[in-house]
């Protein structure tokens, strides 16, 4: 099953080439070109990522995209995309996960992506690792006690 990703950019050139680059590294990509479209897209499909433009039809648009993500159900991770990264780690408290500066080479661009998705599955998956842990941990020790 590949994962998808919403590509969300207003600057056609970037998003075709991105989209290009995920689709060619197994990712299966849907693509928006505003905020108002990529909120639309999150509540009508299912995402493992969503990476957005910080800039667009305005300065902050990539913020609302971000936010809408972080209130779906299934927990996307969440990069953002962007030529002006903010010096003051303002994005970390905006929902972002990552931080890809544009221009970004190829190979920088996957080992993000993938790091992300792997530490973001890990996130959602460690409540229930550290259930089961215990859960092994007190069948073990009643199992001496007996």
């Amino acid at each position: 099953m590949k994962r998808r990703i919403l590509l969300v950019d207003d600057d056609a050139a970037v998003l075709l080439t991105l989209k290009a680059v995920l689709e060619l590294n197994q990712f299966e990509v849907d693509t928006a070109a505003s905020a108002v479209e990529a909120e639309r897209k999150l509540r009508s499909g299912v995402y493992q990522m969503v990476i957005t433009d910080a800039r667009m039809e305005s300065d902050d648009a990539g913020f609302h995209v971000l936010r809408a993500a972080r209130e779906q159900p299934y927990n996307p991770a969440t990069a953002l995309l962007t030529a002006y990264p903010p010096m003051d780690g303002d994005w970390r408290h905006s929902g972002a996960q990552s931080l890809l500066v544009k221009p970004i080479g190829t190979q920088d661009l996957m080992r993000q992506i993938e790091a992300l998705l792997v530490t973001h599955e890990d996130q959602k998956r460690g409540p229930r690792l550290d259930m089961s842990r215990r859960d092994t941990r007190n069948r073990a020790s009643k199992s001496k006690v007996s």
